[in-house]
């Protein structure tokens, strides 16, 4: 018979929580528990983060930002650069804000970790409506009551109010900037930024990038300003009065009408031609209900029945032969007597079959493809020729018919000289996107009446469609000609595109989306019409009309702005900012009004970066999926303008943060949450108590945030709960390093199996932490040690236990198992020091000292990053250890069933109380024997049994379970009653029924090490 027993006694399954690392309540007393060696720390067990976090914060925010500044060589190798891209200085953070700067703050933290510099300046868009709404409702003004200086001063302090709020609310989230230093921030309002960005637009303008023209743009009413693509956003809800209208016109010799569809019937007002498509089909139809003769794409015929009744068709052509024909507007001033004005057909590709009819209303002001298309126009006629329209200039810009003033309403003069002035009286002043749409369509079947039933309106139907909206006032947008400056992007496109491939994307689809909203623009609208904002500094020349691009005067007038500030654009004469040559003729000249896009002002913000002159990109642009159309695009294409490249090398992007049930947060819904209330707690403290920002920064780390971002009370409640279990697992290990005594490490010949195990896994742990930030892939950072803490450290922790209660503190495998856990702490605090700082740097803390912080004054100043990362040595990798470990294991979770059968059955309350005999057939393979028998003196650590044995023989006990052990053929598992006595000291049942006392526990009192 085979019998091999454990050289040393085996470990007890204490089944205690972590928790109660030095807790014996759960057991009797002990008459020896002055001579175990229990856990030792003042490392508090809970986090008790609003007490103890801005304790250890300083160390690990500004001062380390200025350590690393100072201390950390680049070598030869650069710095890292990460730009921070500006958050909007109005109100307080979101949780958008909270994600956006808790991952940056990871990057960062890492990289200094790994001894690389880093330069990060936090930022501040400070210009713009927002701030100017604000500041006005402050003043409770009107911004037409007050100079445009008073606006400036008003908005200036509200924005410096929000930065100052914003500061403490980042520095909450423990975020490794100097926030109070202003020379280690930046803002778009202050004067160095402010003329970088001025300088920037010179160049533009001399490199012809800049131009002036009166073209339909996209227009807020409810902000009274032009507006740029990237600052709208669509409601796919919304709802339209949409009507088709028919255009008399004669075709053929025949009188028909032109069956137009338009969702915008307010802009009827300014229809100037009728757009086809001239290779569609048309056809000639009949109306069966009175015979009208109309003309609409032929695929179009079927659907358009359900609302003009059945239509018959007479005949077919290509959408080429109505280019030649002419109609009559549905508005135009009537004269008595003379004919009415006859507008073209244009030849236009973007006119479709898909909707509609397939001949499109053209209001070149209300339209960009409607603009471009009446251009082409334009420029095919004979130079002699001038356009058929109510005007008399040939020139395509202010002589578009644009009835509508700034407020989204019909202006008076205008709408007179279109309409008449009867119909012109009843639309003046009108809502165009509410009440004058309704009245547009109110005239047209009053003059159905007074035109003998020649029909206008043929149908009207309400749609529910996709519609931009102004981002900021939440309020429909409409497009309107007016006189605006433009980057003419079409010179900057493919350089532009051409550039990002040499960017990396996280993820990597951000580059075609990138790609995708540069190639669609060819202009950028660069003005608005508000007073806070950085001025475009351009003069104009009143006789003529034209603004002044000279790069003299605007050179001279930028030393001005320089001299005097950025407001005293608004302050100073125009005689001001002429040069000499020009002085003399002063009262010629008048200044402009308008001030710059705001993302013309962030854009160009990697101007201030280190070596931007020598063409040095960042190294890092990390903001929300949004900003494809917005930040990234803007500082793309004003650094293509003005050095030829991309300004950064690697562009990362977020989704958005939304609730538990994946909805947009919004006040309305009442599901939105503030990262404040996450770190301090919420109104109500059992539903959100204050988990402190480490918490907060858990789940940022731990989320896929290249998708939208769920959080709720719930995933912050996961996100403390997997962070507790770190902070249990740190505890445990302080508690038993501190308790050691000593300081000799033990080599890797001299350790058992499991302790090399434990330290492969260590460096596997360590690989792939460092890898997913190198990925920043952070949650496969806190997968990897999620996943090492509740299996391997578990396990570890579990079967330790014994020996490191009740060894001696000289015993070799107590040392073994100490010099472990120094290397787990090691490694621990590299792996979570980018996660969450505060606890790492409570851990060094508690590891170098066991006295208690409760001041500022009581936290050393050395932070754990000056440490550096840590790594394991290679030879620690040791995939032959685990593929013994992995078998190993695999014989414990077959135990670990057959002791739950057991303590079901009422045969045993703890595994102690059990032995395990592995019985051995002849059909087990040499290498499994052999495996078993190399390692059987540690089976009964691993197993946490009193004993264990290998035989060849199953015993005859007083009850067992069994079961064959699925990855060790031949051999079977039994479990039985243990036939030893329970040891008062270390309680396992090891104690010969003569002993009063187990062998290791007498060795221990007596002196021996064992």
């Amino acid at each position: 018979m085979l019998l091999l027993r454990a050289r040393h006694p085996p470990l007890p399954s204490l089944r205690l929580p972590l928790s109660r690392l030095a807790s014996t309540s759960s057991r009797p007393p002990n008459p020896y528990s002055s001579t175990l060696l229990l856990p030792k720390t003042q490392f508090p067990l809970r986090a008790d983060a609003a007490k103890r976090e801005h304790l250890f914060r300083p160390r690990t925010t500004a001062a380390l930002y200025r350590w690393q500044r100072e201390h950390l060589d680049t070598g030869e190798g650069e710095e890292w650069i990460f730009h921070d891209g500006p958050p909007y200085a109005n109100g307080r953070l979101h949780m958008g804000h909270a994600l956006n700067k808790v991952l940056k703050d990871m990057i960062n933290r890492y990289r200094v970790l790994s001894g690389q510099r880093v330069h990060y300046v936090p930022g501040w868009d400070t210009h713009g409506l927002p701030i100017e709404q604000k500041a006005l409702a402050e003043l409770r003004a009107d911004h037409r009551a007050l100079s445009p200086v008073a606006v400036r001063e008003a908005a200036k302090r509200t924005a410096l109010d929000a930065i100052e709020m914003q500061k403490d609310e980042f520095e909450a989230l423990g975020l490794m900037a100097d926030l109070r230093d202003e020379r280690a921030t930046y803002r778009t309002l202050d004067h160095e930024y402010e003329m970088r960005q001025l300088e920037l637009f010179r160049s533009m303008v001399a490199k012809g990038l800049v131009h002036r023209a009166h073209r339909p743009v996209y227009w807020s009413p409810s902000s009274r300003t032009a507006l740029a693509e990237a600052e709208l956003e669509y409601a796919d809800a919304h709802v339209s009065q949409s009507v088709y209208v028919r255009f008399p016109a004669v075709f053929e010799g025949e009188g028909v009408g032109l069956v137009c569809w338009t969702t915008t019937p307010w802009s009827l007002v300014g229809n100037m031609a009728i757009s086809v498509n001239p290779d569609l089909e048309y056809s000639l139809v009949q109306r069966e209900a009175d015979g009208d003769a109309l003309i609409l794409a032929s695929e179009r015929v079927s659907a358009l029945e359900s609302l003009l009744g059945p239509l018959t068709v007479q005949r077919t052509f290509p959408g080429s032969a109505l280019l030649s024909v002419r109609y009559t507007p549905p508005f135009h001033q009537y004269t008595l007597g003379a004919p009415a004005p006859s507008y073209p057909i244009l030849s236009a590709q973007h006119v479709t079959s898909t909707s509609g009819t397939g001949l499109v209303h053209t209001a070149p002001a209300h339209g960009n493809e409607d603009y471009l298309a009446y251009r082409s126009y334009l420029s095919s006629l004979p130079a002699s020729s001038s356009p058929p329209t109510t005007t008399t200039s040939s020139a395509i810009g202010e002589d578009l018919l644009s009835p509508v003033d700034v407020d989204g309403r019909f202006a008076s003069e205008a709408v007179r000289k279109i309409c008449g002035r009867t119909d012109g009286t009843r639309l003046d002043g009108l809502e165009c996107l509410g009440e004058g749409a309704r009245e547009v369509v109110r005239l047209l079947r009053e003059r159905e009446a007074q035109e003998r039933g020649r029909k206008w309106v043929l149908a009207e139907e309400r749609v529910e469609h996709r519609y931009p909206y102004d981002w900021r006032t939440k309020k429909p947008v409409l497009i309107r000609a007016t006189s605006q400056w433009f980057a003419n992007v079409d010179e900057l496109k493919q350089t532009a595109i051409d550039a990002l491939e040499g960017v990396q994307f996280i993820p990597p689809l951000g580059q075609n989306r990138l790609s995708s909203f540069v190639s669609s623009r060819s202009e950028w609208c660069i003005s608005r019409q508000r007073a806070w904002g950085v001025p475009i500094p351009i003069l104009f020349h009143t006789p003529s009309s034209t603004p002044v691009l000279d790069p003299s005067v605007l050179a001279h007038t930028l030393s001005v702005l320089n001299a005097h500030g950025t407001s005293a654009w608004f302050a100073l004469p125009a005689s001001t900012f002429l040069p000499p040559a020009l002085a003399k003729r002063a009262d010629e000249y008048e200044k402009g009004t308008d001030t710059m896009d705001v993302w013309f002002d962030s854009g160009t913000s990697w101007t201030g970066l280190p070596g931007a002159r020598e063409g040095r990109k960042a190294d890092v642009y990390l903001e929300g999926s949004d900003q494809h159309r917005g930040w990234f695009q803007s500082s793309l294409l004003t650094s293509v303008a003005q050095r030829g490249d991309a300004p950064y090398r690697r562009c990362i992007t977020h989704g958005m943060v939304v609730d538990e049930r994946g909805m947009k947060m919004s006040k309305s819904l009442g599901n939105g949450i503030s990262p404040m209330d996450i770190i301090k707690g919420g109104k109500d403290p059992q539903k959100l108590p204050p988990y402190g920002a480490d918490v907060l920064r858990y789940w940022a780390a731990s989320v896929e945030y290249a998708r939208d971002v769920p959080i709720g009370p719930t995933v912050i409640a996961h996100a403390s709960e997997a962070l507790r279990k770190i902070r249990n697992s740190a505890r445990f290990i302080l508690g038993n390093v501190r308790a050691a005594g000593l300081d000799a490490l033990v080599q890797r010949e001299d350790m058992e199996v499991i302790e090399k195990w434990v330290m492969h896994e260590l460096a596997v742990l360590e690989e792939r932490c460092r890898e997913g930030y190198e990925a920043f892939a952070f949650n496969r950072v806190t997968q990897a040690l999620n996943n090492f803490s509740t299996t391997t450290l578990s396990l570890y922790f579990e079967s330790t236990k014994d020996a490191l209660y009740n060894d001696s503190a000289v015993s070799l495998h107590r040392r073994s198992i100490v010099t472990v856990l120094q290397h787990v702490l090691r490694i621990y605090l590299s792996v979570i020091a980018p996660i969450a700082p505060h606890l790492a740097e409570e851990i060094a803390h508690f590891r170098d000292t066991d006295a208690p912080a409760k001041r500022v004054e009581d936290v050393g100043k050395q932070s754990v990053f000056e440490e550096g990362w840590q790594r394991v040595d290679p030879q620690w990798r040791d995939e032959a250890v685990a593929q013994e470990m992995e078998l190993l294991l695999d014989v414990r979770n077959q135990l670990t069933t057959l002791l739950e059968e057991a303590r079901t059955a009422k045969k045993l309350k703890t595994s102690l109380e059990a032995e395990v005999d592995i019985v051995l057939s002849d059909k087990v393979a040499p290498s499994h024997r052999a495996l078993l028998e190399k390692h059987a003196h540690v089976l009964p650590k691993l197993l946490v049994v009193s004993d264990a044995s290998l035989s060849s023989t199953p015993p005859s006990p007083a009850w067992s379970f069994s079961a064959p052990a699925p990855a060790l053929p031949g051999v079977t598992l039994v479990i039985r009653p243990s036939t030893r006595h329970k040891c008062p000291r270390c309680w396992a049942f090891t104690r010969a029924e003569t002993e009063g006392m187990c062998g290791r526990c007498a060795d221990v009192l007596q002196g021996r090490s064992g």
